[in-house]
């Protein structure tokens, strides 16, 4: 297993943790953000550019409903 495979193997499993304990707060709605960040990332390095453009757009999405969410709780 090289280096580029465990980054992806790491950014996919955030991914995950995070989108499990999304209801616990909103802290991991970002966290979940920046996983999708990374997913992008991989998939753009591994030549999957389709997978990264949708993860990109997971990305913008995730932090979006993480700024709602926070101003919600702020409100």
């Amino acid at each position: 297993m090289d280096a580029l495979t465990l980054f992806g193997l790491f950014a996919v499993t955030l991914m995950l943790v995070c989108y499990a304990a999304e209801e616990r707060s909103h802290w991991f709605i970002l966290a979940f953000a920046v996983a999708c960040g990374l997913g992008s990332i991989y998939g753009f390095l591994q030549g999957a550019w389709p997978f990264g453009l949708v993860e990109a757009i997971w990305a913008v999405v995730a932090a979006r409903r993480w700024l709602l969410r926070r101003h919600a709780i702020g409100a």
